[in-house]
């Protein structure tokens, strides 16, 4: 049985309809306030979407808004970050004009663009990729206190597999599945990683799995309070199965990453990328927006800004579309010929 909260059957319920607009809707876009959609007039007060409260996501967002707002000088500008379900929802909410920013793992934003997985049989035009932002790893984390050595053992167990509307609900079932372990073989609870840190501190839930940037804060909270964090190997076959179903790519967790740890974890990984509008941030603005965040990431004080560079900015992206302002940008900075 899954322990849903009333704030998780709305958004599933939101997305759902969001997505569901996006197509049936010729010009993919539904309606918003500024008019969302093809052919909407670009805005200079924009919104962006992060994820939940205890992740990357939402405190980077703050930061690169922060970023913008102090750098960039055209009328009428602002950048509000909020909290949301992460990569499903910011998609779908700016294709549907509500966001004009998002953060999106690269994984999801493939399947957006070909029409598969959470927006099978919809229409994604409106949303493009202004840069990679980090690479994310799939954490896999329990307390020694549990008794659980593998994620073999998660069976019967309770388990965070993240909120609905992310990327993380998705893979967490990506990988139970190749160690056989179905829905219904265990107790989902949707959290946002802050809400599974204090469940799994508490005992309320087993382990937690989690698409973070890496060291994540919420992790280091939990050892803090705990002394006994346990982040469990994706391994073997499972492995192998979890990478060729999938984007993902194996990934290794060293120690040093977190101060506590001792032993290399074998995990795998995607890229968090910064998605917006291609019709409601013009091109200029687009072009300020990236020059600005690639040039003075290091204003940033968050550890995952440090990854933010020229080099890696189209890492994860491949042939996914870039905004207009950006490529030019890119192209401007020697990154694209």
């Amino acid at each position: 049985m899954k322990k849903r909260s009333l704030f998780s059957f709305v958004l599933i319920l939101a997305i759902g309809m969001i997505l569901s607009a996006c197509g049936d809707s010729g010009n993919g876009g539904g309606s918003s306030s500024d008019g969302g959609g093809e052919g909407a007039e670009p805005v200079t007060n924009l919104t962006l979407g992060t994820g939940s409260v205890g992740g990357v996501y939402y405190p980077l967002g703050g930061e690169m808004a922060n970023l913008w707002t102090d750098n960039i000088d055209v009328e009428g500008f602002d950048v509000s970050s909020v909290e949301s379900g992460a990569s499903v929802e910011n998609i779908a909410k700016i294709e549907a004009g509500d966001f004009q920013l998002g953060i999106a793992q690269n994984t999801t934003m493939l399947d957006a663009v070909a029409g598969a997985g959470e927006f099978e049989g919809k229409k994604i035009e409106n949303v493009a990729v202004i840069g990679s932002l980090y690479p994310e790893a799939v954490q896999v984390a329990t307390l020694e206190s549990t008794g659980i050595e593998s994620i073999a053992d998660l069976k019967g167990k309770k388990v965070a597999i993240g909120p609905p509307g992310g990327a993380t609900r998705a893979a967490a079932e990506l990988i139970l599945k190749a160690y056989g372990i179905e829905e219904g073989d265990y107790e989902a609870y949707e959290e946002g990683f802050g809400d599974a840190k204090s469940k799994l501190q508490n005992g309320t839930i087993d382990a937690s799995i989690e698409v973070v940037g890496v060291p994540s804060s919420s992790t280091d909270e939990l050892q803090a309070a705990t002394k006994e964090v346990k982040l469990l190997n994706i391994e073997g076959d499972a492995l192998k199965e979890v990478t060729e179903n999938s984007q993902y790519e194996t990934y290794t967790v060293e120690p040093g990453t977190y101060d506590w740890l001792d032993e290399p974890v074998q995990t795998v990984t995607a890229m968090a990328l910064l998605i917006g509008s291609k019709d409601q941030i013009s091109e200029d603005l687009a072009y300020q927006l990236t020059k600005t965040l690639y040039e003075k990431a290091g204003d940033m004080t968050i550890a995952q800004a440090k990854l933010i560079t020229k080099e890696n900015a189209l890492k994860g992206v491949g042939d996914l579309p870039l905004h207009p302002g950006t490529e030019k940008y890119f192209k401007e900075a020697g990154i694209l010929e």
